[in-house]
C-alpha cells in the first residue's frame, strides 16, 4: 500500500495511506537531555536501539485491551516487524492536548503542590491537562478554559477524563500482576470525525512512572520487566 510522509516527529514519523488510514513508524530517538532519558523533555536526547520495538509491543498489548473492553482508541493494527502501527484519521484538541492521571503526588505535581501534601501520598485518579507546547513548557490548562478557548466541549472533557481514569486503571492493574506500582501515566486524546472522543498515540513505558518495592523503574528495565 501507497504511504505518503506527512508529519516527522520527535519518536514517530506519520504516513498518509492509501485507505484514508494513517501508519505510525516509531523510531528509537527518545526524548532527554545530555545523552539521559527522560519522558519529560521536549526534545530529542538520545537514541536507544530497541526503544521503537518496545514502545510500539506495549502499545499494541494496552490498545487491543482498551479496544476490548469498549474505549474508542485509533488503533486498528500493528506489524512489530517494521515497527508500524496502523491508526484511524482523527484530529487532536487544538494544537494538542496532554492529559496525565495520577496515583501518587510526584514529579511535577509535589513540586508545584508541595507545601500542601506529601511527596508519594495517594492521589485519587487525579486528572489533569496540558496544552503540548515545547516553548511554554507545556503549560496546565483547566476544563473552564478549555471549554472558554473553543478547544473542546463541556461533554468532551468529562468523556475524556472519564476515559483517562478507566484506561489507566487497566494499565494499573496489569503492571500490579507483576509487581509493579504505577504513579503516573500520560496520555493523549484526539476525536473521530463525529467529534467522539478517543486515544491515540501510544502507550509505552516512557509515558508512565512505574516502581517496584518503592524504587522508580527506568523505561526501558519496565519493558524488560513487563514482558518477562
Amino acid at each position: 500500500m501507497e504511504k505518503k510522509l506527512v508529519y516527522t516527529g520527535k519518536t514517530k514519523n506519520v504516513f498518509e495511506l492509501e485507505n484514508g488510514n494513517y501508519l505510525l513508524k516509531f523510531k528509537d530517538d527518545c526524548t532527554g537531555k545530555d545523552g539521559v532519558f527522560d519522558p519529560g523533555e521536549n526534545a530529542v536526547g538520545l537514541t536507544i536501539d530497541g526503544v521503537g520495538d518496545v514502545n510500539l509491543r506495549m502499545s499494541i498489548y494496552f490498545f487491543e485491551k482498551i479496544n476490548a473492553a469498549g474505549i474508542l482508541t485509533h488503533y486498528v493494527s500493528a506489524d512489530l516487524n517494521t515497527t508500524e502501527m496502523e491508526v484511524k484519521p482523527g484530529k487532536v484538541f487544538g494544537k494538542g492536548l496532554e492529559v496525565i492521571c495520577r496515583y501518587k503526588a510526584v514529579g511535577s505535581f509535589f513540586r508545584r503542590y508541595g507545601e500542601y501534601i506529601e511527596e508519594g501520598a495517594d492521589l485519587p485518579a487525579y486528572v489533569e491537562t496540558t496544552f503540548k507546547n515545547d516553548e511554554k513548557g507545556d503549560p496546565l490548562v483547566t476544563k473552564d478554559a478549555l471549554v472558554a478557548l473553543g478547544v473542546l466541549s463541556d461533554s468532551q472533557y468529562e468523556d475524556i477524563k472519564s476515559m483517562t481514569q478507566k484506561i489507566t486503571k487497566i494499565v494499573a492493574d496489569d503492571l500490579k500482576k507483576k509487581g509493579l506500582d504505577l504513579y503516573d501515566i500520560k496520555f493523549e486524546f484526539g476525536y473521530d470525525k463525529d467529534g467522539k472522543v478517543m486515544l491515540i498515540d501510544e502507550i509505552a513505558s516512557g509515558n508512565m512512572r512505574v516502581y517496584k518495592d518503592g524504587k522508580y523503574i527506568d523505561p526501558m528495565v519496565l519493558s524488560e520487566l513487563f514482558f518477562a
